[in-house]
């Protein structure tokens, strides 16, 4: 099997998972329809643009092989909504998100004349010597700005959700960031592959060109195959966040002039503290920033700021060190030496081991089990 045959086995593959994946976000029965449907677009417009290695065989239409290329303008827009819709609860599509096609149309229409219009012997020649005609290096410069506008906006979304999620909830799903990070670097990885492959496509090495493809082809194909271990092992991966939700030192000046004395915050702070130690609303473990301020009659952003500001600790430390210290006390309980670690964190709030051993050796430079040792 040589080169182009590899490389039409490895696209048809990944054309196969993408769009099996993309079958299945759209029929599984689930709360969150709009990601699951935002994703499976993505998914097939990636498979589109990759099915260009093999479409050859089958199409011999230069207008839908031209728009095929065009599509690939649409994979980091649906991404972008997606990471959006992922973060945000309260995220829907609105008619000013159309505004995201802008790139298509423009790069459509810029084909036109010289293709979509063209007729016999015309269109074939534009065809074939089109990556050498000024429509399509506008097209790359459109696709360039694009990606990378959208790219930069995609990290400053995920900053944004993983400061708030500190902020105001307990327990954070690091695991959502985390995998919308990596996932954003392995697409920023792949796109630098292509920016390579674009390169030397003008270039008379056209083995390495091959090559490139392959490569590209191949991560797309271990990306699908690491989506879908992830959609199995983590049915329940994502938890998001009202985006109406700010940033506390957005809001945190603000206050501190609305006429709150030293006397005022101190008062307040010993009320939060002796009301942790009483009530213990850290035993919840889906316990949210909303939910305490209801409780201990503080104003959400009072608290808000107390705790990220005068305390000098994001939400989910000051509640995860509650939870350390009752664990602590239970470690060190000889009547109940025959609960085990994962018995104790559970009863203390916490809702996954990893998070429990974390915060624990965070507050005690020790592990459960060396601290029940000792």
């Amino acid at each position: 099997m040589d080169k182009l045959n590899f490389l039409e086995v490895i696209a048809a593959i990944a054309v196969f998972i993408s769009l099996l994946l993309a079958v299945f976000l759209l029929t599984v029965k689930t709360e969150r329809k709009l990601e699951n449907r935002l994703f499976a677009a993505f998914l097939i417009i990636n498979a589109i643009d990759i099915s260009g290695l093999f479409m050859h065989l089958f199409v011999d239409s230069y207008n839908l092989k031209t728009f095929k290329i065009s599509a690939y303008l649409l994979v980091i827009p649906l991404f972008y909504l997606y990471v959006n819709a992922v973060c945000y609860s309260d995220f829907k599509l609105k008619r000013k998100h159309l505004l995201h096609l802008i790139p298509f149309i423009v790069a459509n229409l810029i084909l036109v004349p010289r293709l979509y219009l063209a007729e016999g012997p015309a269109k074939e020649e534009f065809f074939k010597q089109m990556w050498n005609s000024p429509e399509m290096f506008f097209y790359q410069l459109i696709g360039e700005l694009q990606y990378f506008f959208y790219i930069i906006a995609i990290f400053l979304i995920l900053k944004k959700y993983k400061k708030i999620y500190s902020e105001n909830y307990t327990n954070p799903n690091t695991l959502l960031y985390k995998w919308l990070s990596q996932l954003t670097i392995i697409f920023l990885v792949i796109h630098v592959c292509i920016i390579l492959k674009n390169i030397v496509r003008y270039t008379q090495h056209k083995d390495l060109f091959i090559w490139l493809n392959i490569v590209a082809g191949t991560v797309f194909l271990l990306v699908a195959c690491w989506f879908i271990l992830k959609a199995l092992n983590y049915p329940e991966l994502f938890r998001r966040i009202d985006s109406t939700l700010q940033p506390t030192k957005n809001f945190a000046e603000t206050l501190e002039t609305e006429n709150k004395t030293d006397e005022t915050k101190r008062f307040q702070i010993e009320q939060l503290k002796n009301f942790m130690v009483e009530k213990e609303p850290f035993l919840e473990p889906s316990l949210t920033i909303q939910e305490l301020a209801d409780q201990v009659k503080i104003p959400v952003r009072d608290l808000s700021v107390l705790i990220n500001h005068h305390i000098n600790q994001h939400f989910f430390d000051f509640v995860n060190e509650y939870r350390v210290k009752k664990a602590m006390n239970i470690l060190k309980d000889p009547s109940k030496k025959e609960y085990t670690v994962l018995e104790i964190l559970y009863e203390v709030g916490f809702n996954s081991k990893s998070s429990f051993h974390t915060s624990f050796k965070k507050y005690t430079n020790q592990t459960p089990t060396s601290f029940r040792n000792t």
